[in-house]
């Protein structure tokens, strides 16, 4: 039993990797699902599916790698965040589609908790701010248009998860009502400080504790895969939110080092040690993963449009056939000429929070081509991503220990060359590449690892990482901050 099964349950995709000992991914599956846009601003997923194709592509890395299900050490999952489901305790039905973190629908709840004057004590307690983002209010919602559901939710009929819950369930057969502190920390309920669920929120949105899920270290028993699974227990030995879990696989473990990863949005967390750090400038406060009785925090911040406006380019404009293809076609150009594009296609996230803003594309001349567009949609990662860098060097300016060295990146769009090099420029940082940049799975397999002790230590088996490339910064500094006001200019024509 030497080999480690993660479970990659993302926003667009499951993915399952199978990783050797020596963190190295042997074999990997990968099954896309729906994207369900009921209206406007909300988007849910169908938590069957979820479950379906994340279990095939277990089932396929297995096959691939050529391993029996008796190889496998322990399983470790790691999830999008924030996605709320809701289902029945006694037949495991999923109540309605998973409101998916993008969703936008609770936005008039949100603003009555602020009208409440909720706000300082979502801050003091949770880390958060009041958004539709987080799961408190999507959760209020389901409680809200499900007949007979907040009836239910009290008689303990009913239980509650993010997507790390849900599939614990599955693999369980409902014997585990479980999550980690690093996912129970997006939830807008949880009191990051005493490690409980926040009874005062609670109450506020009339959620009742039956049904939330017993929070663990993110390193822990989870409990096991029922036999019928795979034809024999297997341990569930790791559990952490993607973020967390990628934070973790960069060993990003001492304060001040920082990683970001380059997905559908963007996500940055500079770990903070055992403190919870407050942030001044529109980030938040989040659990880092935990591996013992020793709480880890990290300051975060959230871009909700990253990858996704290369998506956006090639699926709406048609501007190229595959997503890899923004590259040659921004390449053509040196710079935008200021052409500045604003994907607030579901509003903005950190530092701005602007739940209204909408997505603009500025300074078009005639001489503007698809190339400029092209370059300045990869802009416009690499500008979000910099000023929440900035954000997290401001908060953390006493801590001179503290200071930022390098910026370690990985998911999918990170393997776009010149967005990785706009951004070295504009942070006048190092950017550093892994050579694999499956960093969230690895980060849950070690986690996993951790527990039944096949890892013995994983920031030792981090810094041995093999890095592909590192991206120095080649524009001058006034180039940097001319861009940066340029963007901010942007933003504040937005709304």
């Amino acid at each position: 039993m030497r080999y480690l099964l993660a479970l990659d349950q993302g926003t667009s995709s499951s993915r399952a990797l199978i990783f050797d000992p020596e963190g190295s991914a042997i074999a990997m599956a990968q099954q896309e699902f729906r994207q369900i846009f009921p209206r406007a601003g909300w988007v849910e997923h169908d938590p069957n599916e979820i479950w379906s194709s994340q279990w095939q592509t277990a089932q396929l890395a297995l096959e691939r790698a050529k391993l029996s299900p008796r190889e496998l050490a322990a399983v470790g999952i790691t999830n999008q965040r924030e996605t709320t489901v809701l289902w029945d305790r006694q037949t495991g039905q999923a109540l309605h589609n998973a409101i998916v973190w993008q969703d936008r629908r609770t936005l008039p709840l949100c603003e009555q908790l602020r009208v409440a004057g909720l706000d300082r004590r979502v801050q003091n307690s949770t880390g958060l701010r009041i958004d539709a983002y987080f799961s408190a209010t999507k959760l209020r919602w389901l409680l809200d248009h499900i007949p007979g559901a907040q009836d239910r939710a009290e008689a303990g009929e009913l239980a509650f998860g993010t997507i790390d819950s849900w599939l614990i369930w599955q693999l369980t057969r409902g014997r585990k009502h479980l999550t980690d502190v690093s996912n129970a920390s997006r939830t807008m309920l949880w009191n990051i400080h005493t490690q409980q669920w926040d009874q005062e929120l609670l109450q506020a949105l009339r959620i009742p504790m039956a049904v939330l899920p017993q929070v663990l270290p993110s390193s822990a028993d989870f409990g096991v895969v029922d036999s019928s699974w795979l034809g024999h227990t297997l341990p569930i030995a790791g559990v952490a939110g993607d973020q967390q879990a990628a934070l973790f696989g960069q060993g990003c473990l001492r304060a001040g080092q920082v990683k970001n990863t380059y997905g559908t949005g963007c996500f940055m967390l500079m770990h903070t040690g055992d403190e919870a750090f407050p942030s001044q400038n529109g980030l938040i406060t989040t659990r880092a993963a935990q591996i013992g009785p020793y709480p880890g925090f990290a300051l975060e911040g959230s871009v909700f449009v990253g990858g996704a406006v290369v998506q956006w380019m090639r699926d709406q404009l048609k501007a190229f056939e595959h997503s890899a293809d923004i590259e040659a076609l921004a390449s053509q150009v040196s710079d935008s000429q200021g052409v500045v594009l604003v994907p607030a296609f579901t509003g903005l996230g950190a530092p701005y929070w602007k739940e209204t803003a909408r997505g603009s594309l500025q300074g078009l001349t005639r001489g503007s081509g698809l190339a400029h567009i092209a370059r300045a949609a990869l802009e416009s990662i690499a500008l979000q991503s910099t000023a929440l860098l900035q954000a997290m060097q401001r908060d953390t300016a006493a801590r001179q220990a503290w200071t930022v060295e390098e910026l370690r990146v990985d998911g999918g769009a990170c393997a776009n060359n010149l967005l990785m090099q706009i951004q070295a420029d504009l942070l006048g940082l190092p950017v550093i590449r892994p050579r694999s940049v499956e960093t969230t799975a690895l980060g849950a397999a070690l986690l996993a690892g951790s527990q039944v002790g096949l890892i013995k230590d994983p920031l030792q088996l981090r810094t041995c990482l093999p890095v592909d490339r590192i991206f120095e910064p080649q524009r001058s500094r006034d180039w940097a901050q001319h861009l940066m006001a340029q963007w901010e200019q942007a933003v504040e024509r937005c709304g």
